[in-house]
């Protein structure tokens, strides 16, 4: 197994089991691993530190697996890796009332760089990482002996590989390619998820318990899903009763799979209307046309990849949050949301106070949304919790 040697003084983050190594960290890389190969990290004294994935094109150098040196990163490891996981999404599924759920989150789950997201009976994987690409036959061995899915299909269409050297995917892996709606059920409710053709994995399982609380709040209520995807909470609104529903979302595909899914459940279409538009065209047509929500929900893409562009998103967060305080109605609900691991809490807060500001809007933060259990934060890495939101009440 070929060497890599920390620069002095860079070795803190190793001890306290975060799993990246920058490349300016190395000191030395004894021999020419292949991208992906599996390296022993050393010290300056050349001390054993860590086993981890190596690849020379990406800014993190190496992506740390495993810290005992007596343990063998081999097949049986990642294949213990991946049960555990699994295990760990019992509780989500046990009552039956949901059948989708995230299965590994890659870092948090110890498998850096792999995502298994569950559809009822099938599976949709992302690899973002060299490393998990060598070793994904094995993961898909594992996966086919303990949940015996209908199909495992490949997402990997991530720009983000191209960081690691590899080529998008979007392909059948195992089983039979899967229907053009998989059925699935999340609290209760049932979507029909595109997973071949639809954005990322196919569908949003993070946002599953943050539906089901704002959902509380809709009844007798006219609400506004900005950035509505599939409609995840315009269906959890209408399941409860809202008075009214407008959904906007710039995706033909998600406006036509949302009007599917209103049908599958059987809720009136009369209480609902979809716009396929460019949300912040839209929130300022609503704005000249004198229209006023009682809830709106803004759940935009990721505005800050990186926190080089934290100043740009903040300024774009700003702006759509201002508009769409100014199209409640007075004590209305905004339930606003950022999926940039960049944007903490704190700073999330102040972008919003900034917004209310510009608004001339009295706001109160009223509940904090996060992800949920089948999305953990790992204790040493905290890059893993990206999602946040807030619930604000707007005077």
């Amino acid at each position: 197994m070929i060497d890599v040697v920390l620069k002095k003084g860079k070795e803190k983050a190793v001890l306290q089991r975060h799993p990246w190594v920058f490349s300016g960290a190395i000191e030395q890389v004894k021999g020419k691993p292949a991208n992906g190969e599996v390296v022993r990290l050393l010290d300056g004294k050349k001390t054993f530190m860590a086993y981890g994935f190596y690849n020379n094109q990406s800014r993190v150098a190496v992506r740390l697996l495993e810290w005992d040196e007596n343990t063998a990163v081999n097949d049986d490891w990642f294949r213990d890796k991946v049960r555990m996981a699994v295990a760990g999404r019992a509780d989500v599924l046990e009552s039956g009332e949901t059948d989708t759920c995230r299965l590994v989150f890659s870092e948090s789950d110890y498998l850096p760089g792999l995502i298994v997201d569950k559809y009822a009976d099938h599976l949709a994987v992302q690899v973002l990482t060299s490393g998990i690409q060598n070793v994904l036959p094995v993961i898909i061995d594992e996966l086919n002996q303990l949940l015996n899915p209908a199909s495992i299909f490949d997402k990997s269409d991530a720009a983000s590989r191209a960081h690691e050297g590899l080529e998008t995917s979007n392909t059948l892996l195992a089983g039979t390619h899967p229907p053009e709606l998989v059925m699935v059920k999340e609290n209760g409710i049932t979507y029909g998820i595109n997973i071949a053709e639809g954005q990322k994995s196919g569908f949003y399982c993070d946002q599953r318990d943050n539906r089901r609380i704002l959902a509380h709040y809709a009844k007798n209520r006219k609400v506004l899903d900005c950035f509505c995807y599939t409609g995840g909470f315009t269906l959890n609104a209408l399941h409860n009763n809202a008075f009214h529903v407008t959904s906007v979302d710039s995706s033909a595909l998600a406006i036509e799979t949302l009007l599917e899914n209103i049908r599958l459940n059987g809720f009136d279409a009369t209480k609902h209307e979809a716009i396929k538009s460019d949300v912040n065209a839209q929130l300022r047509k609503f704005r000249e046309e004198g229209d006023k929500f009682d809830i709106i929900v803004l759940d935009p893409p990721k505005y800050a990849p990186s926190r080089s562009a934290l100043d740009r998103a903040s300024r774009a967060y700003k702006d759509l949050n201002r508009i769409g305080m100014q199209l409640l109605n007075s004590g209305g609900l905004l339930a606003t949301f950022s999926c940039s691991g960049a944007m903490d809490m704190e700073t999330f807060k102040q972008v919003l106070a900034w917004a209310a500001l510009d608004a001339g809007k009295q706001v109160q933060f009223i509940y904090q949304f996060n992800q949920p259990e089948d999305h953990p934060v790992r204790a040493s890495f905290p890059e893993g919790e990206y999602l946040k939101g807030l619930l604000c009440r707007v005077w």
